[in-house]
């Protein structure tokens, strides 16, 4: 039964650790360098298209890597600047407010699948990437469209949760999983008269293919700009986790970036079996393709970074913790302080996922 206790618990860890993070980080610093100490690596992409859209800085050599996000972050960003001249800011308050939705969603979807909702959120809170959802990126934004989507789909509010879920494609190409998996979870629970709202998620990605092909020619420009940006090539898994490997044994700064790689995947295939054997086929859909996509890369990128995505994982997170409290104290022990130092190496600018 959802209660008003679980979206007061995560919106009470949400700004309490915000709250922290700003005292922590404020210290020492003015509050211009505070905010201007975020705009880092992708936060910066993020805010070259919303001031120029994806043809970029004219001042600059065109980056064949735009096209690679999403326009909903860039969106949200233009339209607060109307009121915060700060672009910076900008994905700050954006990032604040979307994580305050989804920290009270994923409190209440943890509670409607029988668990205490705030070892949900706080394990979401310490995973040692979630320093991305305080920075102007959109993690945040997704998962305050994404996890209500997926809430009002186990309540069988279909339409809603189609609508929501267009919200997440407009965000990420993350929310084509998420559209697939929702077309799974519907098939479980046998509401065929519902399906023609299932086709709503996949507008939006629609819309923006056929924006680019407008644009370049390119049908998938999406893709290519991974390619082209990143060198995210498509090939065999154990090509990938060859490569990976490889660059983890290196003694430079990427070679620590590629380790935390290499153990994300691990907790990946983990959760992946953990929810087979539970046998909840439209989770294992939603965080398969994430994986599939990811260990299929050139080379691992941002796969721990993904797994805040990955809500089935906080929310079985919170089932354990809610039968075995130790379990979310001895999480909390290992994670957060992994949590800080991530937190710590992304604001002095090293690569951190």
């Amino acid at each position: 039964m959802i209660t008003r206790s679980a979206g007061r618990d995560g919106l009470l860890l949400w700004f309490g650790s915000r709250a922290g993070l700003l005292v922590a980080t404020l210290l020492g610093s003015t509050f211009s360098a505070y905010v201007a100490s975020w705009n880092k690596w992708d936060s910066g992409l993020f805010i070259t298209i919303a001031q120029y859209g994806y043809a970029g800085d004219p001042a600059k050599p065109a980056d064949p890597g735009l096209p690679a996000f999403f326009p909903g972050l860039p969106a949200a960003l233009r339209l607060l600047h109307l009121v915060v001249p700060d672009w910076a800011a900008c994905g700050l308050i954006v990032s604040l407010a979307a994580g305050a939705v989804a920290t009270v969603a994923l409190a209440r979807l943890a509670e409607h699948e029988g668990a205490s909702g705030w070892p949900a959120v706080l394990g979401l809170l310490l995973f040692p990437m979630a320093v991305f959802l305080a920075a102007g990126y959109s993690e945040s934004l997704f998962l305050a469209f994404a996890i209500p989507a997926w809430l009002a789909a186990r309540q069988g509010r279909w339409p809603l949760a189609a609508v929501l879920a267009a919200g997440a494609s407009c965000v990420r190409i993350t929310g084509l999983f998420l559209a697939v998996a929702l077309i799974v979870e519907l098939v479980a629970q046998r509401k065929p008269r519902q399906a023609p709202w299932l086709v709503v998620p996949f507008v939006p990605l629609i819309a923006y293919s056929i924006y680019h092909y407008l644009r370049s020619g390119d049908w998938l420009a999406w893709k290519h700009a991974q390619e082209a940006g990143w060198g995210r090539d498509m090939v065999a898994p154990w090509k990938s986790w060859l490569t990976t490997w490889h660059s983890a044994m290196g003694h430079d700064d990427f070679a620590v970036a590629f380790r935390m790689e290499i153990v994300g995947a691990v907790v990946a295939l983990a959760v992946l079996g953990w929810l087979a054997v539970q046998r909840r086929w439209s989770e294992v859909v939603y965080c398969g393709l994430q994986a599939a996509a990811l260990m299929t890369s050139a080379y691992y990128l941002s796969i721990p970074r993904s797994l805040l995505l990955w809500f089935p994982l906080w929310v079985a997170l919170a089932r354990v913790a809610t039968r075995h409290r130790w379990v979310i104290v001895s999480y909390a022990l290992i994670a957060g302080p992994l949590m800080v130092v991530n937190t710590t190496r992304f604001l002095s600018g090293a690569w951190a996922g």
